[in-house]
C-alpha cells in the first residue's frame, strides 16, 4: 500500500500573498532579466532534475505505491529537461523584436516581448514534475518569476520539489508552496500576472472564477475524453499495440491517454484480441511488475473500478487483461489490470466521465460519418488519434472535428514535438504552451512605434483638414 507521507501544513493566504509581493518587488526592482540570467535559471532547473533524478523517481514511486522507475525518468525528468534545453537553444531567436510594416517608409513598427512578471503554476498529481517544471521553460525564457503549488495527492514528490527548488533558487525567483485544497483555493485567488492550471475541467471552473477577480490571464490544460478512430484501412495489430502502450503507460493516468476507441464493427473482436496480445507482450505479469504503475491511491482505484462495475451491471462485455491470471484482491499497491469495455452504451459512466485509468471502451461503428457526428456531439477533446492508410478519409476526419492536437497512426506522439503547441480547446483547455508557444504565452507582446520624420506624419491628423486630406481619403478608401 502507499506509504503515508504527511501533507505539509497549509501555506496561509497571507503568507502566499507576502511571497508574491516579494517576487513582484524583486521583478520590478531588477527589471527584465538579461538573456544570460534567463539561461542561468533554466540551467539550474535542468541541473536539479539531472542531479536528483533517482530521488525524484523514488519519491514518485512512494506516492503511487509503485511506479515504474523508467517511466518516471522518461516522463517526469527527460521530458522536462528536453523542454528546458529547447527553450535555451532558441531563446536568442525568440527575443528578437518583430518588425512590421508602418504607414510611413522611415517609421519603425515592432513588437517587443516583455516578461509579464510572476506566473503561478497549479500542477496535478499524475506527472508531478513534468507538469510543474516543464512550464518553467517558457516562463523563465520569457523572463518571469514563478510560484508553484504542486498537488497534495503526491506529498513526497511535492516535498522533494520544494526542497530542490529552495536549494537552487532564491524565493524571489522560483518558490514552491505546499498544502491541501485550502492552499490551492487561496493560490488561485492571488493576483498573479499569469496563471497556468493543469487538472480537471470541474476544478477549472473554480480556478477561472477566482482568476477573474484579479483579471489574471489563464492557461488551462484540462484533458478530457480523447477518442481514437481506427479506419478500415488501418493495421489493426499495430493500432491495438500503440493504443494499449499509451493506455497502460502510467496506468492510463494521463490527460492525453486514449479514452475510448471507435473500431469498424466487423473488426471489434480482432482488435480486442490484438489488444490482449499487446498487453501480454509488454506485461507477462502485472501484480508485482515494476514496469506496471499502480493507481495513485485507494480512492482513485475505487473510482476506476466503479466505472468497470457500472458498465458490467448495464450489460457491457468486460475483458480483463490479466496475462498471468493473478489475484488482485491482495496486493502491495493499487494496481488495476487493463480492461476492455465492449459494446458500451451512452448511459454508462465510462462514456460520460474522464477515465484516467487503464480502462478502454471499444465502440463499434459502421460508417465514419457516424463517428464524426459522435465526436462532435461531445465536448472538444485534448487530443484525437486516427489510425488509417486512407489519406482522403484522414482529411475528412481531421477537417470535420476539433481537438487540441492530433496524432495520426500513434497516440500522444504530437506532444513529443517541442515546437508544436500543446493545449486544449473548449472544455479541454484554453491557451497553449511548449516551445515558442510557451514563450509567447508567458510574454506580453508590446507594440513599439518610432514615428517618421516626414512632415506628412505630423500634419496628417491635424486640422484644419483641406483638399489634400480629402484627396488622400478619396484615393485611400477604395475597393
Amino acid at each position: 500500500m502507499n506509504t503515508v507521507t504527511p501533507i505539509a501544513t497549509d501555506t496561509s493566504a497571507d503568507a502566499m500573498k507576502a511571497l508574491l509581493d516579494r517576487q513582484k518587488t524583486s521583478f520590478l526592482r531588477e527589471g527584465p532579466p538579461s538573456i544570460e540570467t534567463r539561461i542561468d535559471r533554466i540551467d539550474r532547473v535542468i541541473a536539479l532534475l539531472v542531479d536528483h533524478k533517482d530521488a525524484i523517481a523514488a519519491a514518485l514511486s512512494d506516492d503511487f505505491g509503485s511506479r515504474s522507475v523508467e517511466a518516471s525518468l522518461l516522463l517526469d525528468v527527460f521530458t522536462c529537461v528536453g523542454s528546458l534545453k529547447y527553450a535555451k537553444a532558441h531563446l536568442a531567436e525568440w527575443l528578437k523584436p518583430e518588425q512590421h510594416e508602418a504607414l510611413f517608409p522611415d517609421a519603425v513598427a515592432e513588437v517587443v516581448y516583455q516578461p509579464k512578471g510572476v506566473v503561478g503554476i497549479l500542477s496535478p498529481w499524475n506527472f508531478p514534475y513534468q507538469l510543474a517544471l516543464a512550464p518553467l521553460a517558457g516562463i523563465l525564457a520569457a523572463g518571469n518569476r514563478a510560484m508553484i503549488k504542486p498537488s497534495e495527492v503526491t506529498p513526497a514528490s511535492s516535498a522533494l520539489m520544494a526542497e530542490l527548488i529552495a536549494g537552487a533558487f532564491d524565493e524571489t525567483e522560483i518558490s514552491v508552496v505546499q498544502g491541501g485544497p485550502a492552499t490551492g483555493t487561496a493560490f488561485t485567488s492571488l493576483a498573479f500576472d499569469h496563471l497556468i492550471f493543469t487538472g480537471g475541467t470541474a476544478i477549472a471552473h473554480h480556478v477561472m472564477r477566482a482568476a477573474a477577480e484579479n483579471l489574471t490571464p489563464l492557461t488551462l490544460e484540462l484533458g478530457g475524453k480523447s477518442p481514437v478512430v481506427v479506419g478500415r484501412s488501418a493495421d489493426l495489430a499495430d493500432a491495438a499495440r500503440r493504443v494499449m502502450t499509451v493506455k497502460t503507460l502510467n496506468a492510463g493516468q494521463i490527460c492525453l491517454a486514449p479514452d475510448h476507441v471507435y473500431v469498424p464493427e466487423e473488426s471489434v473482436e480482432a482488435f480486442a484480441g490484438h489488444a490482449v496480445a499487446a498487453v501480454g507482450a509488454m506485461y507477462p505479469a502485472l501484480k508485482e511488475n515494476p514496469d506496471y504503475t499502480s493507481i495513485v491511491n485507494a480512492r482513485h482505484h475505487a473510482r476506476v473500478q466503479g466505472l468497470i462495475d457500472d458498465a458490467r451491471a448495464k450489460g457491457a462485455g468486460i475483458v480483463e487483461i490479466n496475462p498471468a491470471a493473478e489475484n488482485f484482491s491482495q496486493q502491495s499497491a493499487h494496481r488495476l489490470p487493463p480492461t476492455l469495455i465492449l459494446d458500451p452504451t451512452e448511459d454508462m459512466r465510462v462514456l460520460q466521465e474522464e477515465i484516467f485509468g487503464p480502462v478502454l471502451p471499444v465502440i463499434a461503428y459502421r460508417d465514419i460519418a457516424d463517428v464524426i457526428d459522435r465526436i462532435n456531439a461531445k465536448p472538444r477533446p485534448l487530443a484525437l488519434y486516427y489510425f488509417s492508410q486512407d489519406r482522403q478519409e484522414e482529411r475528412r476526419v481531421l477537417d470535420n472535428t476539433t481537438s487540441g492536437g492530433v496524432t495520426v497512426n500513434d497516440c500522444m506522439s504530437h506532444v513529443t514535438a517541442e515546437g508544436l503547441p500543446f493545449g486544449g480547446v473548449g472544455h479541454s483547455g484554453m491557451g497553449a504552451y511548449h516551445g515558442k508557444f510557451g514563450f509567447l504565452a508567458f510574454s506580453h507582446p508590446r507594440a513599439v512605434y518610432h514615428q517618421s520624420k516626414m512632415v506628412e506624419a505630423e500634419y496628417m491628423m491635424r486640422p484644419p483638414y483641406g483638399e489634400a486630406m480629402r484627396g488622400f481619403l478619396a484615393a485611400a478608401i477604395c475597393k
